[in-house]
């Protein structure tokens, strides 16, 4: 395997090459922080998303609840949209709080993170960090809000002023009500949402890591507070074993807990989820995901208004008049347990995973080189992607070893038969090694052949890309072989 610096390199050019990733607006020169996904990277994007759903929302296994907690929780999804009432953010704190901070180098103009000046380089050459040149001109840091500010209607002026979101949490807090009077749930439950989400990210860098357009998967776990720390704890540990049984090598995939002065102050509890990419160091981690412990503060916020703390109590920000700085709705989002006939707010335990992170971390991890003969014998490199099957883009691939014999018309029989129930790719150009290269590098699991024997006896060759064993196997089998591999993998 290459080195780390080189890998992340080379996972850059084959994302582009085979149709992973590709520049937004790359005709005009590109922008700083968006990405377009090509047709192999929808894919496996919306593997990503469909294995978290499946996995966490519709096919939750009750059997991993810790004994002595409740054996079964009830999960929703909301789809809540992008633009919602500037209050939202400003109760929440987003307004107020939610800055880097800023600095500039007056010379080249270039702009940077105050807190990453000692990893930055600056465009001056020969390359240094920020303020080593001898002509560095840098500002002093300031205050930079993160949120995308747009207007709503035809006037353009303080009444009209909207941001977009820069989480999806907010919109599943706003339901909580609408949630509890049609889904008839009960604590503890969950509510999840996928969509996108956008930060003004003073330097977006690292490939699709730190964008200013990216995906989330939410969960909001609704609880009763005496039982949140458990809850905290499960949720934790779950989402760690999700990327382990997805492909994720447990060495480079770890938990790590927040340290008391890391933590937000709302939360009793903060764990990332972090992996090794190949662009940082040797021995350092990127946050993959976050699990957080937010108490009752968030619904407690909505209702009532921007909460601080106040030594060991959080308390609702007021301004000279005495009045909240920024409201809340006003609006009860209590919970009242029918049982205990006990009215509550419900703690909140938040599992918030990156789509765009995950699909760049599988691809990492998937990425192999290795040498294979070819068919005189010789070895040759060849890159392969060894994505899970649940995640592989293209699930199948059917080639006819010759476009003649018959074989064509077997081949896409074949085909149309399996596309039914997969992504299935159908290749006849080029010889048999190249197209077996290229479903390797599109990390498809299996290849099938159709040949001449295929029209002797109804057999074909099946070959698998990690492996590149090739088994003769017979056509009315097919389905089933891949079914076993694929759906139960």
């Amino acid at each position: 395997m290459p080195e780390k610096n080189e890998l992340m390199e080379k996972v850059v050019s084959l994302c582009k090459r085979r149709g992973f990733i590709f520049p937004s607006s790359e005709i005009y020169g590109g922008i700083g922080g968006f990405w377009d996904y090509g047709p192999f990277g929808v894919e496996l994007k919306r593997n990503v998303r469909e294995a978290w759903w499946q996995d966490m929302v519709q096919g939750h296994d009750d059997t991993t609840i810790p004994p002595g907690m409740p054996s079964a929780y009830a999960m929703v999804g909301l789809e809540t949209s992008i633009v919602m009432h500037p209050r939202v953010w400003k109760a929440s704190g987003h307004y107020d709080l939610f800055h880097d901070m800023l600095v500039d180098c007056r010379r080249c103009k270039a702009r940077f993170r105050a807190d990453q000046l000692e990893t930055s380089q600056c465009p001056e050459k020969p390359s240094k960090r920020p303020g080593e040149h001898t002509n560095c001109d840098l500002t002093e840091p300031r205050e930079f809000n993160l949120m995308f500010k747009t207007y709503i209607g035809a006037l353009v002026d303080p009444e009209s002023e909207a941001y977009l979101r820069p989480e999806t949490a907010q919109g599943m807090f706003t339901n909580f009500k609408n949630v509890l009077a049609t889904a008839r749930v009960k604590l503890p439950f969950g509510i999840a949402q996928i969509g996108k989400s956008f930060r003004n990210e003073i330097t977006p860098r690292n490939f699709t890591y730190r964008s200013r357009e990216f995906e989330q998967m939410e969960i909001e776990f609704f609880c009763r507070p005496e039982e949140s720390r458990r809850w905290y704890e499960y949720w934790r540990d779950r989402r760690l074993r999700w990327y382990v049984s997805l492909g994720l090598a447990s060495e480079r995939v770890r938990l790590r807990e927040h340290a008391a002065e890391e933590l937000s102050h709302y939360s009793c509890g903060t764990a990332d989820i972090e992996y090794a990419f190949p662009f940082l160091p040797e021995g350092e981690f990127g946050e993959l995901e976050g699990v957080a412990h937010r108490g009752g503060f968030d619904l407690r916020s909505h209702m009532e208004g921007k909460l601080v703390r106040r030594g060991e109590d959080l308390v609702v920000e007021t301004g000279p008049d005495g009045k909240p700085r920024h409201p809340g709705s006003g609006k009860d989002l209590s919970y009242f347990d029918e049982e205990t006939k006990e009215r509550l707010i419900p703690h909140v335990v938040e599992p918030s995973a990156g789509v765009d992170r995950s699909v760049l971390a599988f691809i990492c991890e998937a990425y192999s080189e290795d040498a294979i003969p070819d068919e005189s014998g010789v070895l040759q490199p060849r890159v392969v992607l060894k994505l899970h099957p649940r995640l592989a883009p293209v699930k199948v691939a059917v080639f006819p070893l010759i476009r003649k014999e018959g074989m064509p018309e077997a081949a896409l029989g074949l085909y149309r038969e399996l596309k039914k129930r997969w992504n299935v790719d159908y290749d006849d150009k080029g010889s048999i090694g190249r197209r077996y290269r290229r479903q390797d590098e599109l990390g498809t699991p299996y290849c099938i052949t159709v040949d001449g024997q295929t029209m002797e006896d109804g057999t074909v060759t099946v070959r698998n890309r990690d492996t590149t064993v090739q088994d003769r196997m017979p056509l009315r089998e097919i389905a089933q072989f891949l079914h076993e591999r694929l759906t139960a993998a």
